[in-house]
């Protein structure tokens, strides 16, 4: 079992695998200084391309992180994204004279159900210039705009053809609107007018994005290498009902679980542990953990799970008590 005060996503490793991937500066802090930065970035990133042979379905480049939606044929993006993440940080430090890491952690992957969300999870990345706090509230227009004029994504492909880049593989996307340029434009277009839902409440164990039967696929797929004990990742997304979550917390707290429910409670510590292990295990949404726990809503779930998160890297007992009541969910 992996832990490190907070358990890591597992990773699921599969051929012809598509995810979503995204790493963040370290300290929240930049990866780009100028435009050369992110050139030599995308360079960078064609060489793994091509040496791992993973296709890449689109891709934007922000101030301190970026999003890659890529496919493995091989089943490499571990070997992928090493490479590729060490490649670009030995430049910028060799750029910007300095040492040590540029990331913050190891990258995240999401494996997606390509029927049901990669189309979705497209509009999502290309949308990430305008969520930004300056064009937020801007106009439809002047954001679609933007979107148009921004040279660090892989937009400008899917609006015209004329901009397409050799390394970009734009007919799967493309193939869930017709095929049609002007219907993927509309679609984004549509995104900043009509508004849109983010679909990371979807997301199981961490680390898988898809519809029931999708889930089920990847389960028996990696069942089928080796027992419980020697695939964790199935543990992972193996959902555990809500009320076995509250029940082993309350017990592990000596308390009721009726204690722990509710806006007012004073079990605050194990309402916020209960919401943990019920994102980690349970299989369901923030928004679900907060009707479960007594209807709170999505950001008070958030707010309290990043809470914790700060407690358990100062306070052994916590990160203790975490362990074991998740020791008792993998075991029950």
């Amino acid at each position: 079992m992996l832990r490190s005060g907070m358990t890591r996503p597992l990773r699921i490793l599969i051929p012809g695998g598509y995810y979503h991937v995204t790493c963040r500066g370290n300290e929240r802090k930049a990866i780009f200084k100028d435009d050369r930065d992110r050139s030599v970035f995308l360079e960078k990133l064609q060489g793994s391309l091509a040496n791992y042979q993973v296709e890449l379905h689109a891709y934007v480049l922000m101030s301190n992180h970026f999003h890659l939606m890529v496919s493995t044929p091989k089943g490499n993006l571990s070997e992928f994204m090493r490479h590729f993440n060490i490649s670009y940080t030995a430049a910028y430090n060799r750029r910007h004279g300095r040492v040590g890491h540029l990331y913050q952690g190891r990258y995240k992957a999401i494996l997606i159900d390509q029927d049901s969300y990669l189309l979705e999870l497209s509009r999502y990345v290309h949308l990430n210039p305008v969520r930004i706090r300056p064009y937020q509230g801007k106009g439809a227009k002047e954001q679609i705009r933007y979107l148009e004029r921004y040279r660090w994504s892989s937009l400008g492909g899917y609006l015209r053809g004329g901009n397409k880049q050799p390394w970009v593989h734009y007919d799967m996307v493309l193939g869930q609107v017709g095929g049609s340029r002007r219907n993927y434009a509309e679609y984004v277009s549509d995104g900043i007018g009509q508004g849109y839902s983010t679909p990371w409440d979807d997301v199981t164990g961490q680390v898988v994005l898809g519809e029931e039967g999708f889930i089920e696929r990847i389960k028996r797929m990696i069942g089928e290498r080796g027992t419980k004990r020697e695939q964790p990742a199935v543990r992972e997304l193996e959902a555990t009902r809500p009320e076995v979550v509250l029940r082993e917390v309350a017990r592990h707290y000596g308390v009721k679980g009726s204690q722990i429910t509710g806006r007012r409670t004073e079990q605050r510590e194990a309402r916020a542990v209960a919401m943990e292990m019920m994102y980690r295990h349970g299989g369901i949404s923030q928004v679900e953990i907060g009707k479960a726990l007594g209807g709170m809503d999505y950001t008070t779930v958030s707010v309290e799970r990043k809470r914790l998160r700060e407690k358990t890297a100062e306070n052994k007992a916590l990160g203790r008590a975490l362990s074991e009541i998740e020791d008792k969910l993998l075991h029950r």
